[in-house]
């Protein structure tokens, strides 16, 4: 299990936003609350889980100043998702025409309460959905339309939780009646990722509540606190992450492996240009297994992206450990921004590769000679396609 408390969704479990919960709490306390909302924010901040705690404290029946109760009739309810007045709707890979989100509510159930950072790739696998396409389709959008025709049944408000609104299609624009002259007392609470995908004929019927990445210390005090991990390891996993609590949690139990050192050998053999290092080092790499190898491209296009600050001028927004922030100016010294830059692109390009399992023994020599000629001729390398294993 990735979370440490599974069965209780009030804000004091979701890790920072402090910022956010409080102006949530405070339309509540001020009798300002908007009828649909949108929380916006990348993967892994906890926009899905905040939607959820907001749901719980609109619903509770024993408000407490910072947060619901957590044991009250509703609140019980709640801390299962069987709340009478609570409904979701999300994304999901249709057999039938026909089928809704109800078809699949237990697997959600299942899927949130063991992890409240759910992100699709998780949810594909509780659906078994291997590659299929992911929509909200016409059906769903009729069964959220027949559900909200009904007055809420125990609390104040009946709270419909929309998932990822960019997978409404053009069929999504049948809510929209629903969502501008809801029933009195009916709430949306649309949870996105992507502002971009999302119909404007819907995103400008909300109220827009931006929810920022997770701070790295956050997920360092928190990793450390909740999930007993090492000053270092705990430092290390919270840069890696990137702000996603998401991959910061499914980092757990990974190999204890120093990415930075892996990584610094790495680039010094390629600037010696020593074929011989390189090819044993390439071996070592393509037995770590995919998740460490993802891991390993996530750390050094992160570290990679600091040297490019550094190289721009920008050294005091850099957040590197004292002796890898040392590490990387030293590594300025002998690459210029283009080049730094162009090595980014070929680990990003390699990291997407690793997900979809190509050849690793194949892919990391292609990349290290590719990184040999960017630091030592200059060279920029043109987009490769790599064997799949």
């Amino acid at each position: 299990m990735y979370f440490t408390i599974l069965h209780q969704m009030q804000f004091s479990t979701i890790v920072g936003q402090d910022e956010i919960k409080q102006r949530l709490i405070n339309t509540v306390k001020d009798n300002r609350v908007s009828h649909a909302q949108l929380f916006l924010g990348p993967e892994g901040s906890g926009s899905l889980a905040l939607a959820v705690a907001y749901a719980q404290y609109l619903s509770c029946e024993d408000k407490l100043s910072d947060d619901s109760c957590g044991i009250c009739s509703s609140c019980r309810k709640y801390q299962k998702l069987v709340h009478p007045d609570l409904h979701f709707s999300y994304p999901f890979f249709a057999k039938k025409s026909d089928e809704t989100s109800l078809n699949y509510i237990e697997e959600w159930r299942e899927a949130f309460l063991a992890n409240p950072y759910l992100s699709l790739d998780i949810w594909r696998g509780y659906l078994q959905a291997e590659n299929k396409q992911a929509n909200i389709n016409i059906a769903e959008c009729h069964q959220i339309i027949k559900k909200l025709s009904l007055k809420p049944f125990e609390s104040a408000y009946k709270i419909i939780i929309l998932w990822l609104p960019e997978y409404l299609d053009k069929e999504g624009n049948a809510l929209l009646k629903i969502i501008e002259e809801p029933q009195p007392n009916t709430l949306f609470l649309l949870v996105a990722q992507n502002q971009d995908q999302i119909l404007n004929t819907i995103l400008s019927r909300t109220q827009l509540i931006k929810i920022p990445c997770v701070k790295d210390d956050v997920i360092k005090e928190y990793l450390m606190a909740e999930h007993h991990q090492t000053e270092h390891a705990a430092s290390e996993i919270a840069f890696l992450s990137n702000g996603n609590l998401t991959e910061a949690l499914a980092m757990l139990g990974e190999n204890d492996s120093s990415y930075h050192d892996m990584f610094v050998n790495w680039l010094r053999m390629c600037y010696s240009n020593k074929g011989a290092t390189i090819m044993d080092f390439t071996e070592t790499l393509a037995k770590l297994g995919r998740e460490n190898q993802k891991n390993f491209m996530r750390y050094g296009i992160s570290y990679i992206r600091e040297c490019c600050m550094i190289l721009a001028g920008a050294g005091s927004l850099v957040h590197l450990p004292a002796t890898e922030l040392d590490t990387a100016q030293k590594m300025t010294k002998v690459m210029n921004l283009p080049m730094a830059e162009a090595i980014g692109n070929i680990l990003e390009k390699a990291h997407y590769h690793v997900e979809r399992n190509a050849n690793p023994k194949i892919l990391f020599l292609d990349v290290s000679l590719q990184i040999v000629s960017v630091l030592n001729f200059k060279i920029i390398p043109k987009g490769n396609q790599y064997i799949p294993g």
